[in-house]
C-alpha cells in the first residue's frame, strides 16, 4: 500500500476514494490530522483551535478500517474526521463552552445531529475553541485566545473561531460551528473557508448548549470546499423531537444538497446587490472596511462572468432601522440552559443564576459577562418582533419586484481584528457582521472566499436566499466558487513571523 504523507486540503469525496482504492487507511489520516494539531496548533504559531482530542478516535479509526475492508464503507462520510465546537455534545469528551464554568461538564451522550454524523461513517477527532459560551469573538476563560490562520495577531472571529481556524488550517476534513448571531459566517470568512448557517429547523440542536426554546441559533458546516459543506448538510438535515423548531423544517428540502452542485448553477440567476453597509460596528470610511469592500465589487465580475444578472444596487427600506430594533428574549436565555442540563444529572449548574453566582464567575470573559448580564425586557422583545415580521415581508418584496432568486452582500465588512483590541478595551467584539440572516431567522446564508485585501487578509460574499431556498443557495455558492478559485492555504509559519514582526 502507498501510503499518503500530506492531507491537506484534501475533500471528503478524495479521502473516500482513497480509503476504497486501498491508498490510505482511516488509522493513517487520524496520525496525520493528530500529529498536525500537536505541531501547529499546540506548537509552532499556536493556533489554538483545539480544545480537546477524542482519546478514542484511534481505536475508532482502526474499527472502521476493519469494516471496510469487511463490508465495504460505513455510509457517505467513511472515515472523515470532524472537529465539533464545544457547545455540542460528543459523548467521548466534555461540552467545557471554552468556560472554567463548564470544565467538568461531561454529558456522556451524543447530540442528535452527531449522531447522525457516527451513523454516515464520520469520526469525531476532537472539540474546537469558541466565544465562552458563545459570546463573540473566540477568547475563553478555559483556553486563552485563538489566533487567526493568515495572520496570528488577530482574531479567528467567533463564536466558531476554532473550528473556522481548524479547518483552514487542515486541522481536520470539515468542522462544525453554530450560529446565532454570525457565529458560523465571520470565522468561516476571516480564516478564508466556506460556512453555511442553514435555516432555521433544518438541523437539531438536540444536545447542542444554547438551543431551545431559542430559535435562532442554527448548527453548520464549515468546510475548505462548497462540496464538503454539502456532503455534510445531507447528513445533518433532519427532524428531532428534542428540538421542536426542526418541526419547522420537515418537508421543506426537496433532493440532495450535493446532487443540485454544478459549475454552471448560476447561469441565468438574477442577484440583488446589497452595498447597504449592515455590519455590527462598521465604519465604511475607514481604510479596511474600503479594502473589503473592494475585494467584493471585484467578486461580481466573476457571478456575471458565470452567468448570473446583477440588478445592482438593491435598496430594502429601513433596513438599518429595522435591525437596530433587534432585541433578546426576556427568558429563553435561562430557559435554554435548564432544558440543556436538565437530563444531565452531573451537570456543574442546575440554572443560568447558579453559574453566575458561582465563585469561579469573575474569571470569566468580558463578553461573556456583557452577553449574559444583558436582559432583554418585553416591551423591546415585542418591538423586535413586529420590526422582524416588517423586514421580512420588506425583504421578500424587494426580492418579489426585482425577480430575484438570492441577494449578494459582503459576507463580513471589516477585515479580522486584533486580539490585543478584543481582550482589553475597546473590547472589540462582532465588528463588521451583518446578521440580517439571524434577524430573519428562516432566512439561509452561505459565505464564500472572495479573496484577500491589499495587506493579504481574506474577505468573502454571502449569498442571501428565501426562507428555506437553502438549496439554491449552496448551488450558487458552488457555481461562484468554481469560477473564482479564490481561497489561498495560509502559510502558518509566515502568520507566526508576522505578528513577530
Amino acid at each position: 500500500m502507498t501510503t499518503r504523507t500530506d492531507f491537506s486540503e484534501i475533500t471528503i469525496s478524495r479521502l473516500i476514494a482513497g480509503y476504497e482504492a486501498g491508498e490510505w487507511t482511516a488509522a493513517e489520516v487520524v496520525a496525520w490530522y493528530l500529529d498536525r494539531i500537536r505541531r501547529l496548533d499546540r506548537a509552532g504559531p499556536r493556533i489554538n483551535a483545539v480544545i480537546s482530542v477524542n482519546a478514542e478516535v484511534e481505536a475508532q479509526a482502526a474499527e472502521l478500517d476493519r469494516k471496510l475492508k469487511e463490508s465495504g464503507p460505513v455510509g457517505p462520510l467513511h472515515g472523515v474526521p470532524i472537529l465539533v465546537k464545544d457547545q455540542i455534545d460528543v459523548r467521548e469528551m466534555p461540552t467545557t463552552c471554552g468556560s472554567i464554568l463548564f470544565r467538568d461538564n461531561w454529558p456522556k451522550r451524543d447530540a442528535f445531529l452527531i449522531a447522525r454524523l457516527r451513523a454516515a461513517g464520520a469520526l469525531m477527532l476532537g472539540k474546537t475553541t469558541l466565544g465562552e459560551m458563545g459570546a463573540g469573538d473566540t477568547h475563553g476563560s478555559l483556553f486563552g485566545s485563538t489566533r487567526n490562520v493568515y495572520a496570528v495577531d488577530r482574531t479567528a472571529g467567533g463564536s466558531s473561531g476554532g473550528s473556522g481556524a481548524a479547518v483552514s488550517a487542515n486541522f481536520c476534513t470539515v468542522a462544525l460551528g453554530q450560529e446565532g448571531f454570525a457565529s458560523i459566517r465571520r470565522p468561516s470568512i476571516w480564516n478564508g473557508v466556506v460556512g453555511m448557517r442553514p435555516s432555521v429547523g433544518l438541523v437539531s440542536r438536540g444536545g447542542v448548549y444554547d438551543g431551545w426554546p431559542s430559535v435562532l441559533g442554527s448548527v453548520g458546516p464549515m468546510a475548505r470546499t462548497v462540496e464538503d459543506a454539502a456532503r455534510i448538510l445531507d447528513v445533518l438535515v433532519g427532524y428531532d423531537p428534542v428540538d421542536p423548531v426542526t418541526a419547522h423544517g420537515v418537508g421543506k428540502l426537496k433532493g440532495s444538497f450535493v446532487d443540485g452542485i454544478a459549475p454552471g448553477g448560476l447561469q441565468g440567476v438574477r442577484l440583488g446587490v446589497l452595498r447597504t453597509s449592515i455590519g455590527v460596528d462598521a465604519e465604511p470610511d475607514s481604510e479596511d472596511f474600503k479594502r473589503v469592500r473592494a475585494v467584493f465589487d471585484a467578486s461580481l465580475g466573476a457571478l456575471t462572468a458565470a452567468g448570473a444578472t446583477l440588478v445592482d444596487p438593491i435598496e430594502i427600506p429601513e433596513l438599518k432601522e429595522l435591525l437596530a430594533l433587534r432585541a433578546g428574549h426576556p427568558t429563553h436565555g435561562s430557559e435554554a440552559f435548564e432544558y440543556y442540563v436538565a437530563d444531565l444529572p452531573d451537570a456543574p449548574y442546575r440554572s443560568k443564576a447558579d453559574a453566575m453566582a458561582s465563585p469561579q464567575y469573575p474569571g470569566v470573559s468580558p463578553q461573556m459577562k456583557t452577553r449574559w448580564a444583558r436582559e432583554g425586557t418585553p416591551e423591546a422583545y415585542a418591538r423586535y418582533l413586529e420590526a422582524r415580521d416588517l423586514l421580512m415581508t420588506r425583504f421578500l418584496k424587494v426580492m418579489a419586484d426585482h425577480d430575484l432568486d438570492a441577494i449578494v452582500h459582503t459576507a463580513i465588512e471589516h477585515e479580522p481584528t486584533l486580539i490585543a483590541d478584543g481582550i482589553n478595551p475597546p473590547w472589540v467584539n462582532h465588528k463588521g457582521a451583518p446578521h440580517i440572516n439571524t434577524f430573519l431567522g428562516p432566512v439561509p446564508t452561505i459565505v464564500v472566499p472572495a479573496g484577500y485585501t491589499s495587506i493579504g487578509l481574506p474577505a468573502g460574499i454571502a449569498f442571501l436566499g428565501r426562507p428555506y431556498d437553502d438549496l439554491a443557495m449552496v448551488r450558487y455558492a458552488y457555481a461562484f466558487e468554481q469560477q473564482t478559485k479564490a481561497r489561498r492555504v495560509p502559510d502558518l509559519d509566515a502568520a507566526a513571523q508576522a505578528a513577530v514582526a
